[in-house]
């Protein structure tokens, strides 16, 4: 995959913009000032879980020592594939990636979150465990970042703005991706896969560019998404796995106490994110087919389309031959290895180089 390149001036830029004066933490008598780039902006993630711990929990965890300041990176002008590198770099010093677009820079990276890898948040889980080590490690001597947390989306799932009976009805339809796994599934299917942003998604079902849309259940409910669709199957085609991680320069120029609390803080806060992940896939669900069981979300009027057996046996073979086989094309015989040192074992597939 070919890196993105940015001038000096095109960095410099981005830093005064996001991060004025430039430091990752501005100090005035007794206080300090992180600098954040969280998650995506609008979804239940950032509202509820990241924005409230950088922006008020923080600060009354270090009596009022440390306070941050949190922008979402699809607010700050900033490409989600373009989040590790300035991360390595240190123009952002604390930042939030979408594991599955780090792949354009690291294409092991895309491992745990394969599209059709996993049916439930368990699988999910037990890939994450497995890969974290080998993540953790090459985050810190490759790219010079400190892994701090890894975090979860609700299942991603197709909404479709006409009838669907399975995922064969996906055959020629226009069907939104946000990676080239998600795309392969896609394609496997006979569908046409369009790459977009989740901020396109609206404008681009909206214009007839897309049929079918891949988000979270919740995800989608929060953009309006069951307003301009019809039918919601609810096969999770993968989760959306994120990870919040400091430069190594940055992490290292904070005090031992304030690491030490963000060390014991984080993982709470990644397991609050996993834990509402899992309960707002079901409460998507639920809203965005106008069930009495909707808790947080807006009620609308979709039909739910359950997966079929063939569903699953289908989901499970186009990710052995295709999904996987093609990550382990692009990622080299090296991944191949590597899928089969860590998460192969705990969900049963094998990886064979070509």
């Amino acid at each position: 995959m070919k890196l993105v390149r940015m001038s000096r001036l095109a960095l410099l830029s981005l830093a005064l913009a996001l991060f004025a004066p430039g430091l990752a933490w501005s100090q005035t008598d007794a206080t300090k000032r992180l600098r954040i780039v969280g998650g995506l902006a609008g979804v239940n993630q950032y509202t509820r879980q990241e924005e409230p711990f950088w922006s008020r929990e923080l600060g009354k965890l270090t009596g009022g020592k440390v306070t941050a300041e949190i922008v979402p990176f699809d607010r700050a002008g900033i490409r989600a594939q373009e989040m590790l590198r300035l991360m390595q770099l240190g123009v952002v010093p604390f930042g939030t990636a979408l594991l599955g677009l780090t792949a354009a820079q690291e294409p092991a990276f895309a491992a745990p979150d394969l599209a059709g890898l996993s049916p439930d948040l368990k699988v999910v889980r037990r890939a994450t465990s497995a890969f974290r080590p080998y993540l953790e490690k090459t985050l810190r001597e490759r790219y010079g970042i400190e892994l701090l947390a890894i975090y979860v989306y609700p299942a991603q799932e197709i909404f479709c703005n006409k009838p669907l009976g399975s995922l064969a009805d996906l055959a020629g339809r226009r069907t939104r991706t946000s990676s080239p796994p998600q795309s392969d599934l896609i394609e496997a299917l006979g569908g046409v896969p369009v790459q977009t942003g989740f901020a396109d998604i609206m404008t681009n079902m909206k214009s007839g560019n897309i049929e079918c849309a891949i988000t979270g259940t919740m995800s989608g409910n929060t953009i309006g998404l069951p307003e301009v669709t019809t039918h919601l199957h609810s096969m999770p085609i993968n989760w959306g796995l994120s990870i919040f991680g400091a430069n190594i320069g940055a992490w290292n120029a904070l005090s031992p106490q304030l690491r030490g609390t963000l060390k014991q803080e984080l993982p709470k806060l990644e397991n609050a994110i996993w834990s509402e992940a899992e309960r707002e896939t079901g409460d998507g669900i639920a809203c965005n087919t106008g069930s009495a069981s909707c808790v947080d979300g807006r009620k609308f009027k979709m039909v739910e389309v359950k997966p079929a057996p063939t569903d699953d046996a289908r989901r499970r073979a186009i990710f052995e031959s295709t999904v996987l086989a093609r990550w382990v094309h692009r990622c080299g015989a090296q991944c191949a290895e590597l899928w089969n040192q860590t998460i192969g074992p705990v969900v049963g597939t094998e990886a064979r180089a070509k």
